[in-house]
């Protein structure tokens, strides 16, 4: 039996707000401090308050999950990632004949994500890219609508499905030491991204299991361009490296365009490992060896975990990882 709708003058007692400055939060006004909505939001979940559809208030609509990115809308559609995790939602989706929105959040667009959801534009959030102090992935987790993060996300309270990160790029690092390699840098990827942070820290474990020193590390934010610059970098700053593990098969290319400038034979004087089993990792030359994450199963496994969040009033806690696997091929 469905429960009795909490009442604006209840949700108000709750926040110890007036009714209507809880209408201005439900309408999205931008005329509520931070502090104050996130109160109104906290007396809205413990209430148990459902938006439902104004035109048919009695009846059940299949539930819209928000897919919210927190990045630029430009590197969203630039990075397969994006297409492949959203194709994995969408087939779990579909059997609930679900549609799915697709929010890109960069950092100054927090009042346009915020009303969409407290307006009822979602029943539930997928969230992705949560950096470290983003201030859209912060309000999304603080929001009432039920959320799951698609990746570990940083320094929030709430469940996830993440692949493993760190013990994937472990065994690429062991496959350089292995065959041979001794002065094995990295190219990481954004410092304040979970994801990339595991990635370097896998790097750092497996160097550290073999007693051998990081040769040199530089950054990139997982995009070819970035990862070109990176490989100069480390060309002109630690020229003997003869392995290089890079946190992303985008990178990667970048770095495989600037040794072939440089004159350096992969894999004869570098071999490269990537990150992901993008579809570009089989087109170039040498087809690059990588760290295949299941990046379809991925979004397809925490829609399906939000999706029981939603329809069975049920959140769960669960925190699922998935296994990462090591894909040879002729660039190391």
């Amino acid at each position: 039996m469905m429960r009795a709708q909490p009442t604006v003058q209840q949700i108000a007692a709750a926040a110890q707000v007036s009714p209507a400055t809880v209408s201005r939060v439900l309408t999205g006004s931008v005329r509520v401090t931070t502090g104050v909505r996130q109160r109104v939001y906290a007396a809205m979940a413990q209430l148990g308050y459902v938006r439902r559809d104004a035109r048919h208030p009695g009846l059940r609509k299949p539930p819209v999950v928000a897919l919210v990115i927190c990045e630029p809308t430009a590197r969203v559609f630039a990075d397969p990632f994006f297409a492949r995790l959203a194709a994995g939602a969408e087939a779990e989706l579909s059997i609930h004949g679900s549609p799915m929105p697709i929010l890109t959040a960069a950092r100054d667009n927090l009042a346009g994500i915020e009303r969409y959801l407290l307006t009822g534009g979602a029943d539930g959030v997928l969230l992705v890219s949560a950096y470290h102090q983003h201030p859209v992935a912060r309000a999304v987790a603080t929001s009432p609508v039920p959320v799951r993060g698609v990746g570990r996300p940083a320094e929030l309270d709430i469940p996830f499905v993440d692949v493993d990160n760190r013990g994937g790029a472990r065994a690429a690092v062991r496959h350089l030491l292995r065959s041979g390699r001794r002065r094995v840098a990295m190219i990481a990827g954004p410092p304040d991204l979970p994801a990339a942070a595991d990635r370097l820290a896998g790097y750092r474990d497996a160097m550290a299991e073999a007693g051998a020193e990081p040769a040199a590390t530089a950054y990139g934010d997982f995009t070819q361009a970035s990862g070109t610059h990176a490989m100069q970098w480390l060309i002109s700053r630690a020229p003997t490296i003869d392995g290089v593990f890079v946190a992303s098969d985008a990178m990667a290319v970048g770095a495989l365009h600037a040794l072939r400038r440089a004159g350096r034979a992969v894999p004869g004087e570098v071999a490269l490992v990537g990150f992901d089993d993008a579809p570009v990792a089989t087109m170039i030359q040498p087809a690059l060896t990588t760290v295949r994450q299941p990046v379809e199963q991925l979004g397809r496994i925490a829609c399906r975990l939000l999706l029981t969040d939603i329809l069975e009033d049920r959140p769960t806690s669960d925190t699922v990882v998935l296994p990462t696997e090591l894909v040879r091929r002729a660039s190391a």
